[in-house]
């Protein structure tokens, strides 16, 4: 593990990184010898806690980001059963994949929920008429199956954009553990969702729903970002935002622009299509986002 690999990439998306950590020289002159400070510096326990002291204050608590977590699981399995009551999914394969799904979404919504309760917390709440659930189908969204397979595909590809945005403030506790099994299941359900519209598994700047707004990042226009969100019954706070993430797009990765230093062996769609970028809080609960397809009262 190369710790100082670790902060020069993190700068890239934090310039004031290094402030927060004083200097590469004070991090490690409190470690005593050359071998004790080789040893830590490699250890989970010890990145854990230099980057929760260096950003104390700066992140949410763990149980803002599991109620966060939260408030997008049952969004989603308010959508897939808003979906399965449709009628319209054809029956054998597509209607099991869809009700594999549902039973995911609302397992993740009990772990979540019950995380939250063993921590003190309050966990946002949802049900068919109250709290957090699917609003409905947005306006150009036809009234279909493939209607809603369209929006399935968002909600799955911004639900793992989201997660990746967040799993760093969980760096350095065992929840961090707990995120990353919900995302990559959040990730396959994406890549069958898309399967089954017969687009890639993986996001593309070729899909047919490429120009929306979840595969881009920033917020709406004259919108204001929000530093806490009350949704379901309980409220809880969303780091600030600073400013717009990567989009879908991009080609250029820790400073590498994969078009150009590999040899010219990429188009910018292979580029783009290699690598699945963050969004922060405020960008998904961004009216564009998930933000305009959710129910919070």
């Amino acid at each position: 593990m190369d710790f100082f690999k670790i902060i020069d990439q993190l700068s890239e998306v934090d310039a004031d990184v290094m402030g927060r950590f004083d200097s590469r020289r004070s991090v490690f002159n409190s470690l005593g010898s050359m071998a004790k400070r080789t040893a830590l510096a490699a250890t989970p326990l010890f990145l854990g806690s230099l980057f929760q002291k260096a950003y104390a204050g700066t992140t949410s608590t763990a149980v803002e980001v599991l109620n966060y977590a939260l408030t997008l699981e049952l969004l989603e399995a308010d959508f897939y059963r808003q979906f399965i009551a449709t009628g319209f999914i054809p029956t054998g394969a597509p209607a099991n994949a869809i009700a594999q799904i549902k039973k995911h979404e609302d397992a993740h919504v009990k772990l979540l929920s019950g995380a939250i309760s063993q921590m003190g917390g309050k966990p946002v709440a949802g049900t068919d008429t109250t709290g957090v659930r699917f609003k409905g189908l947005p306006a150009g969204i036809p009234n279909t199956y493939a209607g809603y397979l369209s929006v399935a595909q968002l909600l799955e590809d911004a639900g793992v954009r989201a997660y990746k945005g967040r799993a760093g403030e969980l760096i350095g506790t065992d929840l961090l553990t707990t995120a990353l099994q919900i995302h990559s299941v959040e990730a396959r359900h994406a890549a069958h969702i898309r399967t089954m519209r017969s687009q890639t598994p993986w996001v593309s700047p070729t899909d047919d729903l490429a120009s929306h707004p979840v595969y881009t990042s920033g917020l709406t226009s004259g919108s204001t970002a929000p530093t806490s969100i009350t949704a379901g019954g309980s409220s809880y706070g969303i780091p600030a935002y600073s400013a717009a993430s990567p989009v879908e797009n991009n080609t250029t990765q820790s400073g590498v622009a994969i078009t150009t230093a590999l040899a010219n062996q990429y188009t910018a769609a292979d580029a783009a299509a290699s690598f699945d970028e963050y969004l922060q809080a405020a960008e998904i609960l961004d009216a564009s986002r998930a933000g305009g397809l959710a129910l919070l009262s």
